[in-house]
């Protein structure tokens, strides 16, 4: 795939970069150089290897998932300025 030059101002355009006729040649070169190294890495062969999303292995931390009831209502609610039976009460926003 090259670039032509009517490629490169629509690029230019797209990410809001002012770029003058003397500036599209050398652009329309780099964007080419660009594409040609993406197109070596389709000669990769990747077929053994494993999706991964670091570059070093880690397992999940994970907790048991018990069910509680918190029991902090009332520390939480401590500097309220008014509360009722461990609720915040907040003034009435719709009618």
């Amino acid at each position: 795939m090259s670039v032509d030059a009517k490629t490169v101002r629509r690029i230019a355009h797209l990410a809001r970069i002012a770029v003058t006729d003397d500036e599209v040649a050398p652009l329309q070169d780099e964007l080419n150089a660009i594409l040609s190294f993406v197109e070596q890495l389709d000669a990769v062969d990747v077929a053994d290897v494993e999706p991964m999303t670091s570059v070093t292995p880690m397992a999940m931390k994970s907790r048991e998932d018990v069910i509680t009831d918190g029991g902090h209502a009332r520390e939480i609610v401590f500097n309220a300025p008014l509360t009722e039976d461990n609720y915040f009460v907040v003034p009435k926003v719709v009618e």
